[in-house]
């Protein structure tokens, strides 16, 4: 997660959209005004690069009239994957089991 004080605020604009490469997806599940939504829509329409999909935006959910809904590119998504039992039931069992792989001598998910 990220903060949403003044410095993160619109970190990302035209000018780091326009740095990725053409096959890149931008992917924020972090804080909606992390991205400058004007300059991405803006990008988005020149197809600078392959898509976005947003777990969060600016405001949620966006207006009507915003051209992110119009947008084949532009994946949106309702910020809500915590909210279900299944999900955080699924993060205790994965864990319970990366601990006891890790006891037994057989650790898994190994970053180096």
């Amino acid at each position: 997660t990220s903060p949403l004080n003044p410095p993160p605020r619109h970190t990302i604009g035209e000018r780091e959209i326009r740095l990725m490469k053409p096959t890149a997806f931008l992917i924020n599940t972090a804080r909606g005004a992390i991205i400058n939504e004007v300059e991405l829509i803006k990008c988005m329409n020149e197809r600078v690069i392959a898509g976005a999909g947003l777990d969060t935006q600016e405001v949620e959910p966006p207006p009507a009239e915003s051209d992110l809904w119009k947008l084949d590119n532009v994946f949106l998504t309702p910020h809500i994957g915590w909210r279900r039992l299944e999900t955080r039931q699924r993060l205790v069992d994965m864990t319970a089991d990366n601990i006891e792989a890790y006891v037994n001598g057989e650790p898994t998910h190994v970053v180096n």
